[in-house]
């Protein structure tokens, strides 16, 4: 959007209260996804700002670590937030892993490998705290 606010890696830093090796370390570790431009510097919007401090409540208030954080974003339903056939899903490498979201998952061979990330809903619904729980109640508890 072209009314979007970018924020340099410094200034997010100073914006949620955290240092830039920490910034650094959650987009490492796929907690975050910046925008890099071509110059490879990061970029972040207000939603970045808005999941890094879901992450910071979690981490620092919630006492989950880092490993904790990316198992429960690996168990979210990726496949029904966006919806997948079956047989799709069957032979995606997202589907297995249990240790890191659909969006760490390398060599990304399967259907929506040509989606950016960043927008795709499984990772833009889950940078609210608020709504992981809800998402994941939503798409695995049947009446």
């Amino acid at each position: 959007m072209e009314d979007e606010i970018y924020y340099s890696i410094g200034e997010a830093a100073d914006l949620v209260g955290l240092s830039v090796p920490t910034l650094r370390l959650y987009e490492r570790e796929g907690l975050i996804l910046p925008i890099r431009k071509s110059s490879k510097h990061r970029l972040y919007t207000e939603a970045d700002l808005h999941r890094i401090r879901c992450l910071r409540e979690a981490i620092n208030h919630k006492k989950i670590s880092i490993a904790g954080v990316r198992t429960l974003l690996s168990m979210l339903p990726c496949w029904k937030i966006k919806p997948c056939p079956e047989d799709v899903r069957m032979s995606c490498p997202a589907y297995e892993a249990t240790d890191r979201p659909c969006w760490m998952v390398g060599n990304k061979p399967w259907k929506c490998s040509r989606a950016e990330c960043r927008a795709c809903p499984v990772y833009t619904q889950t940078s609210d705290c608020d709504t992981i729980k809800h998402i994941i109640a939503q798409h695995t508890i049947t009446p």
